[in-house]
């Protein structure tokens, strides 16, 4: 589902701009001023965590394979988005929520990062109308700022209007709406170059980015392993420098792709998702393909060699590759 027209800058639709037109036409209402802090950490922090058995694709049963061969520069650019959700007012209790979300590529030239094509940056306001008085709604009509309606269905006695719930109704769709310009820009890559481009994150949700032999999608977060019992024993076990078996992923309504887990650091002493990523590609044409092996060692490899320069200060930057915190520094400056 593409939502990028869910965050239309027909006017200046920058959050302290935003803040000053509900000041001035909320007025009388009842509503109180918003918040800086950013939200988007309450519902990525929120999301269960789960196994989830995976078939494999590689011969054998789930096992650690060491990755052959040296590392490889490879990768031609890095993509990576960001979403910001903060509350622009409040009214009646209800957050109404102000997202901005981006994304760019970044590109290798003459050992420099710079950006390919143009980035792209949408500002939108969330606010859920069903649930708003009469007054509100039609004050936020006068602003002529685009709304996204993020109203919810009663869920139970007192559920669907709980002001967290409508919240987080609002949050995920921004995340959504940060999802939609990420593909878009993965699918100009695909659609004019050849080269290979590092995604930070999974590639299902685009059927022509899922599909190109261009794409890498490289997952940080594990909330949801790919792996039980032994298998996930085999999984946490995984030493610098070695990929697990290659598994198949194919989510509901979305394009099953192959993905395999990879070790990028030693992890001695220290969490066992440590330098632990988690590898997609292009779903082989065949289930049983016999060279699935070589390819997730050769784009293994890619990887690894990205493992330097180390992202410090991040602190992510067990998992994280230069080229992603290249991006989201460029984007934290131009948002």
């Amino acid at each position: 589902m593409q939502v990028v027209e869910e965050l239309v800058a027909a006017q200046d639709t920058s959050f302290r701009a935003v803040q000053r037109q509900l000041a001035l036409h909320l007025f009388g209402t009842a509503t109180s001023a918003g918040s800086d802090a950013a939200l988007d950490a309450f519902i990525s922090a929120s999301e269960p965590p789960r196994l989830s058995e995976a078939t494999l694709i590689e011969s054998g049963p789930m096992r650690s394979r060491k990755v052959p061969g040296e590392p490889e520069v490879r990768f031609a650019a890095f993509l990576d988005g960001t979403q910001s959700s903060r509350i622009a007012r409040y009214s009646g209790g209800i957050a109404l929520i102000h997202g901005t979300v981006a994304a760019v590529v970044r590109a290798r030239r003459d050992r420099r990062m710079v950006t390919w094509e143009s980035p792209i940056i949408r500002h939108g306001l969330y606010a859920p109308r069903k649930h708003l008085d009469r007054a509100t709604n039609e004050a936020l009509d006068r602003t002529g700022i685009h709304v996204v309606d993020t109203s919810i269905d009663d869920a139970g006695p007192g559920l669907a209007v709980h002001p967290f719930a409508l919240r987080d109704a609002a949050i995920n769709r921004v995340r959504r709406a940060r999802e939609a310009v990420e593909q878009k820009l993965a699918e100009q890559w695909c659609e004019n170059e050849h080269d290979p481009l590092f995604i930070d994150g999974g590639l299902s949700g685009s059927e022509r980015v899922a599909v190109s032999a261009s794409s890498v999608g490289v997952v940080k977060s594990h909330r949801t392993l790919y792996a039980e019992g032994t298998a996930l024993q085999t999984v946490l076990a995984l030493e610098a420098g070695e990929r697990s078996s290659v598994f198949r992923i194919a989510p509901a309504k979305r394009v099953p792709v192959a993905s395999w887990y990879l070790r990028l650091r030693d992890a001695h002493a220290r969490d066992p998702m440590w330098g632990l990523v988690r590898v997609e590609i292009a779903h082989p044409v065949r289930a049983d393909e016999p060279r699935i092996g070589e390819r997730a060692d050769e784009v293994s490899r890619w990887i690894l060699a990205e493992a330097s320069p180390l992202s410090i200060p991040d602190a992510r930057w067990d998992k994280m590759v230069y080229g992603v915190r290249d991006c989201e520094e460029f984007l934290e400056a131009i948002t």
